[in-house]
């Protein structure tokens, strides 16, 4: 995998995180979701490195990066925080302003990326997500049964870790075959993910990030709503055709209409697939990604 691909372990000031470079041309930050790690962009980032410099990242608590201590009050696993580690490695990275590609949880460092630091990120793509707050604003039992995750992950440690620890790989094999893409992991890919969830600092660092999720990052949310802050670079939308996205939130207006909440310019469409389309289908993603970063304005 990453065949071209020079690897960096890059210093922030709060964690080390693990990052693989290619290509030239316009930089594109690419980050990926649970219970994944930057492994997800194989297929999709040498496609996007014949257009574009291509960074691929393994959030904190997560793949290669570093799980840095937690507080009582999860901030250290915020989407803020999160944030502040991939802003700071595009800055050690040399770039001033850089296209940012989130799915799932990195969908949501890539918005708050966008909210913080307006100028840095020039365009902004999110798939199969929609902001923590609007998740849990219009959560219910269809949330609570699908996407396990969010209830059970952001219980009090231990007990979500132990489950992790100790059934990492029937978890991976759960998500893929129930988030409706049951093929999308490659065996060895597999694997990667499942030792990850064995590693007890992954599994710690990983509930963390949700216990923030189900807290502090929902805070975070609403001042911004309060002010009435937006994002202010054009935002690309993608969700998964076949999954909860495109039938949960009719009665809002769908995904594109909830993100419109958030940006100023914004697009988007339901694509092929199941949550994990990028892994499923990844030359019709980077088509579809190609597109936007070459006229994110059209």
């Amino acid at each position: 995998m990453f065949e071209g691909f020079t690897s960096l372990e890059i210093e922030t000031g709060a964690t080390q995180i693990f990052a693989r470079r290619a290509g030239s041309g316009p930089p594109v930050l690419l980050l990926h979701g649970f219970p994944e790690t930057h492994a997800m962009w194989r297929e999709i980032a040498p496609r996007l490195a014949a257009t574009n410099t291509v960074v691929c990242a393994d959030l904190r608590g997560y793949g290669r990066s570093g799980c840095p201590a937690s507080t009582a009050d999860h901030a250290p696993y915020s989407k803020r925080a999160f944030a502040a580690d991939m802003l700071a490695l595009m800055d050690r990275l040399g770039f001033a302003s850089f296209a940012v590609v989130g799915h799932d949880r990195g969908g949501r460092v890539a918005q708050r990326m966008a909210l913080d630091a307006t100028g840095k990120v020039d365009a902004l793509a999110v798939l199969d997500v929609i902001p923590v707050s609007e998740v849990w604003d219009h959560a219910d039992d269809r949330l609570a049964l699908a996407f396990w995750p969010w209830s059970l992950l952001a219980q009090p440690s231990p007990l979500p870790e132990t489950i992790l620890i100790r059934c990492g790989e029937a978890l991976v094999v759960d998500a893929a075959a129930n988030w409706g893409s049951g093929n999308a992991f490659a065996a060895d890919v597999q694997r990667e993910y499942a030792d990850m969830l064995h590693d007890a600092a992954h599994a710690h660092a990983i509930c963390e990030e949700y216990r923030a999720a189900a807290s502090i990052d929902r805070d975070h949310d609403r001042l911004d709503q309060e002010a009435g802050r937006k994002i202010a670079c054009p935002t690309l939308a993608l969700w998964s055709a076949a999954g909860p996205l495109s039938k949960w939130y009719e009665s809002e207006g769908g995904p594109l209409a909830i993100w419109r909440r958030w940006s100023a310019d914004v697009r988007g469409r339901p694509v092929e697939g199941g949550h994990f389309f990028p892994e499923e289908r990844p030359k019709e993603t980077a088509e579809a990604l190609s597109t936007f970063l070459r006229k994110p304005n059209g």
